[in-house]
């Protein structure tokens, strides 16, 4: 088995982190005799391998389970619950800093970074007991720990066992890809798998991309203490939100003192021996450079295939990954796959419910399809920029016309009693209907607010219905119902009031 020193992302080696490992990859692990055949081999323990195989086993099916690293993968390693705990401890910070806002008084606000990163790593090694080895045994599922590898007729490889099945799913997942930047992956710079083992706080930070997760990244940084500067080839942060939402977004961040350099590209990395790392860059034909402590890479994913013989067993992949059909099979009709090894929606909770299509398809010929799900997702930035369905944009390419209803926070008051007015509820419709196609949500707490209209989507009720239903007062929700007023207004057409205004003249 290996060591735990094998593995440089579970960092520093304090008795958090060997918990951690303990639970998901534990040093000490016996791999089972396997069982004559499986009715499901699950290659990978992240999001999507585990519901899979916990759901799986669940219902009565013969389990296994083969992960080569990390149970519980990047969410619960490097990824959502890591990065939340951080973004948590620089909101309280955020929130203490503006307290005479308020009429309180908190002096001498400042981060003890080292306790930042212990919390989180505590907090993360007691949910990983969830997803951990031993549990997952216990409900029934075999558990190897070691790389596979597909072998011939219907068998996989692992650790010198070899492992029959009659489906198989692959869930392998994506890492941080190694961008083509001279002298960037040689000056030391982090991503989202090494970033979360600092143990000092840098005290200039360089973040190359400002999508979703180095857009998260750069503000708590910023919150934390360091000067951060985001770097970007679009023209502004978020680039593939709605950009009334994403404006939002880097006004805010202007204030709290992240620097933007838009519209740059990086064309080197030079470092010195005293960790100093020089960063070339371009806009428009014009040359800078930038001097930081640390770089975090917050862009980039690319899929894990290497090593899984996937040509041997027809598997169609390519840079992207695998390839599936609607059904989340592959070209092999024996093998699925699900998580971001397959699926442009690279979330935890996509992952989560592919792996129950997964099930349903693969054990009991069913027919979930990927497209059916009503798929929400949410960037954790303050404020938070949540969104469901179409964008504008993106109906205007579809040929899709639309009617967009946008209740802004500053007529909301508990987002006025809050001091959370920037931000807003925008949702389109079907032209003409209160269908609703899509919708993207600008508020303190976006994250949980874009359910409603997730459920209203899933559950074909349209804007008209949202408008009736009774809202607590004050809330921030009480947004959704306003934008569901407006649509209500536009049926009172002038001909509407007309006739209304005779009837109620006549009733007087």
């Amino acid at each position: 088995m290996k060591s735990i020193n094998e593995f440089p992302a579970v960092q520093p080696l304090d008795e958090h982190n060997q918990a951690l490992v303990a639970n998901v990859h534990p040093t000490d692990w016996e791999n089972p005799e396997p069982t004559e055949v499986y009715n499901l081999v699950v290659i990978g323990a992240g999001t999507a391998g585990l519901v899979t195989a916990a759901g799986a086993a669940g219902v009565g099916a013969k389990v296994a389970l083969i992960e080569r690293h990390l149970m519980g993968g990047d969410c619960l390693n490097v990824g959502c619950v890591p990065s939340k705990m951080l973004i948590s401890a620089a909101r309280n910070r955020a929130a203490m800093a503006k307290a005479d806002e308020f009429g309180n008084t908190v002096e001498n606000v400042g981060t003890d970074f080292p306790k930042v990163m212990e919390r989180m790593r505590k907090l993360r090694a007691e949910i990983s007991k969830i997803d951990g080895a031993k549990r997952f045994q216990e409900l029934g599922v075999d558990v190897f720990i070691g790389a596979a590898k597909f072998g011939e007729g219907k068998t996989v490889e692992v650790a010198g066992k070899t492992i029959r099945y009659k489906k198989a799913v692959i869930a392998t997942g994506a890492r941080a890809v190694e961008l083509p930047i001279p002298g960037l992956m040689e000056s030391g710079a982090m991503t989202n798998e090494t970033i979360f083992s600092l143990t000092e706080l840098p005290k200039r930070l360089a973040v190359i991309g400002g999508g979703p997760i180095g857009s998260e990244l750069a503000q708590t940084f910023r919150r934390f203490g360091s000067e951060v500067t985001i770097i970007d080839k679009a023209d502004h942060i978020l680039a593939r939100e709605d950009a009334d939402a994403a404006k939002i977004v880097q006004e805010q961040f202007k204030k709290e003192g992240v620097k933007l350099l838009l519209n740059a590209d990086t064309e080197k990395v030079e470092g010195t021996p005293e960790g100093v790392k020089t960063i070339h860059y371009k806009i428009n034909e014009l040359s800078g450079t930038l001097e930081v402590d640390a770089i975090l890479v917050g862009v980039g994913r690319q899929p894990n295939t290497d090593g899984l013989n996937l040509e041997g067993v027809g598997v169609k992949y390519d840079r992207n990954g695998v390839e599936v059909d609607d059904m989340l099979r592959t070209t092999n009709k024996d093998i699925y796959a699900a998580g971001d090894i397959a699926m442009k929606w690279k979330f935890t909770h996509a992952a989560d419910f592919a792996a129950r299509a997964v099930i349903q398809n693969a054990l009991f010929f069913g027919r979930k399809k990927l497209s059916s799900l009503t798929m929400p997702w949410a960037t954790y930035t303050s404020p938070e920029v949540a969104h469901v369905g179409l964008y504008g944009h993106e109906a205007k390419d579809q040929g899709i016309e639309i009617d967009t209803y946008t209740q802004s926070l500053e007529h909301v008051d508990r987002a006025i009693a809050e001091g959370e007015t920037e931000g807003f509820v925008k949702i389109h419709t079907k032209k003409g209907s209160d269908e609703i196609l899509g919708a993207t949500i600008v508020a303190a707490n976006a994250g949980d607010l874009i359910s409603e209209i997730s459920t209203a989507m899933a559950a074909k009720m349209g804007l008209g219905s949202l408008a009736n239903v009774i809202h607590p007062y004050p809330t921030q929700a009480e947004a959704i119902r306003k934008a569901g007023d407006l649509y209500n207004k536009t049926r009172l057409t002038p001909k509407v009031k007309s006739l209304m205004t005779k009837f109620l003249a006549w009733r007087r």
